[in-house]
């Protein structure tokens, strides 16, 4: 018998927190209904991976170091994505769990989360010009006597990491035999803990790894088919935030590299989505999609969202 295609699923920071909540826990659960209902429907047909964001989780964790910081030793960036992986990723096959007992006829799928580490390049530039924004908003004390580097944001001072491109998803082959065997897997949490070698062990650094990216490698890595970007948009838009903003339907490749060559989406939201899913259909993939938390089935389908295809 056939095995089912393999669909890797990349969840934005809006599967928990949408836009305006304060993000309790309580919000994040019922935020996770409106994904997980249709993953449970889709796992009928696909072999699901299952990745994610972390971003206002680990602001979380690093707000609280702040206001504790005298009562209590400070961690590094790498143990805060662990940490959050675990919280997500019970959060997230707790409530699939949920769903897929509610879903008639449905069949009973394995889950399992793991942590993952993502090696990065030590000599990557990304390192010596650290520009993503992580953690609270400082006061000009805080940012003038930060043992890190610190940048303006339009939100005003914050500490900032470097973001290295992944190279190799350290657990791939056991994610690989997992999907085989039918689990449904939960990985990559924020983009993987970042980790360069050294000898023959890894150790973590402090970074931040674009998750979009992470899950591009995982998906070439284990050989997924079809990669679904999950965000709060209905999909990448021309000219968007202007009257002539238009949803792009289905485009090839080519014509994707050629508008991301333009500057058509944005380095700082869409770009990077739009690079990760050149970067698995030019190692192979099948098909990528990017779509609105609202509709992931129907963009599966090829009924929404944007899609992009090999030439």
């Amino acid at each position: 018998m056939a095995l089912a295609p393999i669909l890797l699923l990349a969840l934005g920071g809006n599967a928990l927190i949408r836009k305006g909540q304060e993000g309790s826990i309580e919000q994040q659960f019922e935020n996770l209904k409106t994904p997980l209902k249709q993953v449970a429907r889709l796992s009928q047909t696909f072999r699901i991976i299952l990745t994610h964001g972390n971003g206002p989780q680990v602001g979380d964790l690093l707000l609280r170091q702040e206001c504790c910081s005298k009562n209590t030793a400070k961690l590094p960036l790498e143990i805060l994505v662990a940490q959050t992986q675990g919280q997500i990723g019970y959060m997230i096959e707790s409530s699939l769990d949920t769903e897929l007992m509610e879903l008639e006829g449905a069949e009973q799928k394995p889950l399992v989360s793991l942590l993952s580490y993502v090696v990065v390049d030590a000599n990557d530039p990304g390192f010596g010009n650290p520009t993503k924004p992580i953690g609270p908003v400082l006061r000009e004390d805080q940012a003038l006597s930060a043992p890190y580097p610190v940048r303006e944001t339009a939100k005003g001072p914050r500490r900032v990491v470097a973001s290295p491109r992944p190279i190799t998803i350290v657990e791939k082959r056991e994610i690989k035999r997992l999907i085989d065997q039918d689990f449904i897997v939960i990985c990559c949490g924020g983009g993987g803990i970042p980790v360069i070698r050294q000898g023959r062990k890894f150790c973590g650094v402090d970074a931040v790894i674009d998750k979009d990216l992470a899950s591009s490698c995982l998906a070439r890595e284990v050989g997924v088919e079809i990669f679904c970007i999950v965000t709060d948009v209905e999909g990448a838009y021309l000219d968007y935030g202007t009257p002539e903003q238009h949803l792009l339907g289905t485009v090839t490749a080519s014509e994707a590299r050629r508008l991301l060559a333009t500057g058509a989406f944005p380095p700082g939201s869409m770009g990077p989505k739009v690079e990760a899913c050149l970067e698995f259909l030019g190692n192979g993939g099948r098909e990528a999609v990017i779509c609105s938390i609202d509709s992931i089935d129907q963009a599966v389908a090829g009924r929404s969202g944007t899609r992009i295809v090999r030439d």
